[in-house]
């Protein structure tokens, strides 16, 4: 009996333990999130008027979803690039994130300092940062540089070199555009890294050590200890940079919706483009997890 009432005020510190941590989350879910996307979601049906006393609502009903979709001339076309983009973006950032975890995870001298400079892009690229890196001068000449190829070495040298090597053309274009896009997927990378890292360090040594004695060689220890168990976490990684991407505010579609806001499409008219956007948005995350859902392994 007594032990019984101890493991209830276990299991009872625990749920409340529980609760506290997840509290902070409840509230920002709630009225930072929850709140404003029913708000949305009531506006978009709604042509929306401001004046002097606040403003008014005239129901509009799906005419704002029709006017997003056949009468705004960038929307749409907008939106496939985005997410073309998007599809491009993921698997490079996913590649060069898991590859840099595994080089810091290496005993080396001075690995703390390599992996502070590997998070050190994500800083950079944060709010008033990155606002001020776009303003200055000093960057722009740097840009202006590289579009007319004074750099070391150009696109163009690049991709002639490449042709030399007969590549497929569906090869060269996708290696092309991953070197355009080096900045952009160096800026993205800084968390996945840090969540492959911490991945890599809570394999327990004792999986290698079996291996070892087995006689397997560091290529089968990747495939068949490494890999699966950060499984979890890559379907983690894919799903915080499909989101990261398509939510950037520099991204081109969130740039246009908050421009359509404010100029002659309405309010209206934007918060239905931004819900169907939340719906594609999350439609892709549904089949991303379920694709590769598949192949998670979760040790126990």
């Amino acid at each position: 009996m007594r032990i019984s009432k101890i493991r209830m005020k276990k299991g009872h510190r625990e749920a409340v333990n529980g609760i506290i941590f997840t509290l902070p989350f409840t509230l920002g879910f709630t009225f930072l999130f929850l709140r404003p996307f029913v708000q949305a979601i009531i506006f978009s049906f709604h042509n929306l008027q401001i004046g002097s006393h606040g403003y008014s609502l005239d129901f509009a009903g799906f005419g704002n979803y029709v006017n997003a979709l056949f009468v705004q001339p960038e929307f749409v076309r907008t939106w496939v690039e985005t997410t073309a983009q998007m599809l491009l973006n993921v698997p490079l950032i996913l590649a060069f994130s898991f590859f840099s975890a595994v080089m810091l995870n290496q005993p080396f001298r001075g690995r703390t300092a390599a992996r502070v400079l590997y998070f050190l892009p994500v800083i950079l690229a944060s709010g008033i940062v990155l606002q001020l890196e776009q303003d200055n001068y000093f960057i722009e000449s740097l840009r202006s540089m590289e579009e007319t190829e004074q750099g070391f070495i150009s696109l163009q040298t690049l991709g002639v070199f490449l042709m030399r090597l007969r590549l497929p053309a569906g090869l060269l274009e996708f290696i092309m555009a991953a070197v355009q896009r080096a900045p952009v997927i160096i800026r993205s990378s800084g968390v996945q890294i840090l969540v492959f890292l911490a991945g890599l360090q809570s394999i327990p040594p004792s999986l290698y050590e079996a291996a070892d004695v087995e006689g397997g060689t560091a290529w089968e220890n990747f495939w068949m200890i490494t890999l699966p168990m950060l499984s979890p976490l890559i379907l983690t990684n894919i799903v915080y940079t499909i989101v990261d991407s398509l939510v950037d505010p520099q991204n081109e579609l969130v740039q246009l919706i908050r421009k359509s806001a404010f100029g002659s499409a309405g309010y209206g008219v934007s918060t239905a483009m931004s819900v169907l956007y939340f719906i594609g948005t999350f439609a892709i995350l549904l089949i991303a997890i379920a694709i590769v859902s598949k192949w998670v392994f979760y040790h126990e």
